[in-house]
């Protein structure tokens, strides 16, 4: 017989798997546990979302602060980009930061990309017609060492498409995705710079044998739903953005193994999935902002189902149509999405601005007051000396008298 969870135990499951409850009151993260927690925590996740956007921090930067508090960020740059560290980019759920040991499980999918199947079909057409020059791009690579696209200086420059990307970039970015070379590192204004994999990629991982597609597969789902607790399928084949085909064969083979196991969730219309080994805490106590990219709201539809809270990013809305701001981070306060606030590192002024600030229907008169302890620690966090906040929202004016 099925077991049947109510919505809110569901929740605190998954708010648990995302690594949410533990201590953030502590005094700023000392450098050698900071490395330590933040492997752990990617390890946890099993993936951190990359964006360029910068408005109040790179998203890359958020989940972290979240979940354990004010921990030094150059640390993050260091497992990430350093010549010895313990992750690696390539395309996962988007963008992504990846524990460098599960490279071999995204095999299939540079496979994938070299053949031109699903998304991949462009990068496959480039790589066939355009193949002697990005085999020259590659060769300069590999003689000169790591090189950014700008310091290529082959091919047309931007000329629309593709971004108004080079051809320069568009080989590398090609190859990137193909497995043909990772990122070395990060430089400047957040410019990836290109490295062959068999230089950059530890020995140990990179010469592990390449799993076959449903292993690596079933490896992934199993990661992702260590990651999410409590999961219906389409959850699951969202973290790591996988093919619709051989999903429900992967999930059945993990049921039968006994590392799902299926379950219902009150209110919630399709089947679940709980994981083997998740917690299930009877109180979540956290306070923390969530960057529009975290991986606990990052698929839409999930959010809505877990939080009752439809949640958008607007960034590509008309200014005069978006409903709640430009840059929106909702606020989580115990195991509900208890406001959104739109906010703004003023880097020069020293201020992070709340640009405007809305309540959930469920927010309580503790909300602005918790919410204020939490920006001011996020600035405080980010560099910033102060909080401001403009009267836009209905939570603005409470918030302003909280602060």
């Amino acid at each position: 017989m099925k077991d049947t969870l109510t919505a809110s135990e569901a929740r605190r499951i998954a708010m648990a798997a995302q690594g949410f409850g533990g201590d953030r009151e502590s005094p700023p993260i000392e450098r050698g546990a900071a490395k330590r927690q933040l492997t752990r925590l990617v390890d946890r996740l099993g993936v951190i979302q990359i964006d360029s956007v910068n408005v109040v921090s790179r998203t890359h930067y958020l989940p972290a602060f979240s979940r354990l508090g004010a921990y030094p960020r150059e640390m993050l740059e260091d497992i990430a980009w350093s010549r010895k560290r313990p992750l690696f980019e390539y395309w996962a759920h988007e963008a992504s930061l990846l524990p460098v040991a599960s490279q071999p499980l995204f095999r299939w999918r540079m496979e994938d990309a070299q053949a031109g199947l699903g998304v991949w079909k462009g990068v496959a057409k480039f790589l066939r017609e355009r193949r002697d020059f990005v085999d020259r791009v590659r060769d300069e690579i590999a003689a000169r060492g790591p090189m950014s696209a700008s310091e290529l200086e082959m091919g047309h420059k931007g000329q629309g498409g593709w971004w108004g990307w080079s051809e320069a970039k568009r080989a590398v970015e090609c190859l990137f995705w193909a497995g043909e070379l990772t990122t070395a590192t990060r430089r400047g204004t957040f410019e990836r710079v290109y490295g062959l994999p068999e230089k950059v990629i530890p020995k140990a991982v990179w010469e592990l044998p390449t799993p076959d597609r449903a292993e690596a597969q079933r490896q992934l789902y199993r990661i992702a739903a260590r990651a999410m607790g409590v999961a219906t399928s389409k959850d699951l084949r969202d973290y790591f953005r996988m093919p619709v085909e051989g999903a429900k064969d992967r999930i059945a083979e993990l049921v039968e193994a006994g590392d799902l196991l299926p379950v219902a969730v009150k209110g919630w219309r399709e089947p679940a999935y709980l994981d083997a080994s998740a917690r299930r805490p009877r109180r979540i106590e956290t306070t923390s902002l969530l960057s529009p990219f975290d991986n606990l709201i990052w698929f839409r539809e999930r959010t809505e189902r877990m939080f009752g809270v439809r949640y958008r990013i607007e960034i590509y809305v008309p200014a005069e149509k978006r409903q709640h701001g430009y840059y929106v981070l909702p606020f989580l306060e115990g195991d509900a999405l208890t406001a959104r606030v739109d906010l703004k590192s003023d880097r020069k002024a020293g201020v992070l601005i709340v640009q405007s600030a809305h309540a959930e229907p469920w927010a309580s008169d503790a909300t602005p007051v918790k919410l204020a302890h939490e920006l001011k620690r996020m600035a405080g966090w980010l560099g910033l000396e102060s909080v401001r906040v403009q009267r836009k929202g209905d939570l603005a004016h409470a918030l302003d008298a909280a602060l």
